[in-house]
């Protein structure tokens, strides 16, 4: 790549993904050679991006925070999910992420190219945000987090478990997954050289630590299957059996459907707590019978009744 500017342009879009570049890589794939990089972040950091480098066989260029955010570099279809995403992030937990959210995308939509201000407001006037709902998290902690995870960097923080305990934990923090209305951090806890999940929102005054960690595999592929067997593991799961009252099963509702000779169909879920089974089939709006598990009829008689009562019923 010979055009100076093209080049810079080029660097800074790497540069902005989060993760730490060697200077190898980077003359690779701008085609310069490591001499030209280093001459090429030079000016980067006349221009006020903030370009650090570290030493070494880990070594690299990464962008940190500065004094001042220097303008951001999108192609067409990063600056759409960007102005998506802020429409939507008032549906998220986030404590007052809706406020930032319009200041945002009003400074966003300044900006966009007309062709891009016109797709954005087709899909916004097209869709509707329900709030989530549940515990609110701060936006402080998920960007430390984020930035954490990204540069493989210890952090420390208050943390409150279920019961009310208060304690410190020091943790290799690995991904932020989100299940049903709640954050939870997935990290490598080395005091207890364990794999450990934790509720974002039980966290408290979180820090970085500077201390860099070596990559670590995951015992499964995917993190959220992971943190959701985690949470499975702490509370009784069962597997339902129903007759419905429809020719078959509808698609959200998962597990497996088999049709009956009389117009309904027998339904079989994967595992579940009663609570979440006996929620799936109620909101269905037909009738069903439930053949097993003793469990999940004890919560359906239990949630009768409650609803009979809260109807003025004796």
């Amino acid at each position: 790549m010979t055009d100076p500017s093209a080049r810079l342009l080029a660097l800074l879009s790497l540069l902005q993904t989060p993760r730490e570049w060697p200077g190898t890589e980077l003359a690779r794939r701008l085609e310069v050679s490591p001499r030209t990089v280093r001459r090429d972040v030079e000016r980067l950091r006349e221009l006020g991006y903030p370009v650090w480098a570290t030493r070494g066989a880990e070594g690299g260029y990464r962008l940190t925070a500065g004094a001042a955010m220097p303008p951001l570099l999108l192609d067409d279809e990063e600056a759409v999910a960007i102005a998506v995403g802020l429409r939507a992030s008032a549906g998220q937990a986030v404590v007052g992420i809706e406020e930032a959210s319009v200041r945002a995308l009003t400074k966003l939509e300044q900006v966009l190219p007309s062709r891009l201000r016109h797709r954005v407001g087709a899909l916004g006037a097209a869709t509707v945000s329900v709030p989530a709902g549940g515990p609110a998290v701060e936006p402080a902690h998920l960007t430390l987090l984020a930035a954490a995870i990204a540069n493989r960097e210890r952090v420390r923080f208050g943390y409150r478990t279920g019961d009310g305990a208060q304690g410190r934990r020091l943790v290799e923090p690995y991904r932020l997954v989100t299940v049903g209305r709640r954050w939870y951090l997935l990290g490598f806890d080395p005091e207890r050289d364990d794999w450990r999940t934790f509720r974002v929102d039980r966290i408290s005054e979180p820090v970085a630590t500077g201390a860099r960690t070596a990559p670590r595999e995951l015992p499964v592929a995917d993190p959220g299957e992971f943190v959701t067997s985690k949470l499975y593991s702490v509370v009784p799961t069962y597997a339902a059996v129903a007759t419905l009252d429809l020719p078959a099963a509808p698609p959200h509702l998962g597990g497996r459907s088999t049709p009956l000779a009389d117009g309904r169909c027998r339904w079989e879920s994967g595992e579940d707590t009663p609570e979440w089974l006996a929620y799936r089939l109620l909101t269905l709006g037909c009738e069903f019978t439930v053949h097993e598990p003793p469990e999940l009829l004890d919560h359906l008689r239990t949630v009768a009744g409650r609803a009979h009562r809260a109807a003025g019923g004796d």
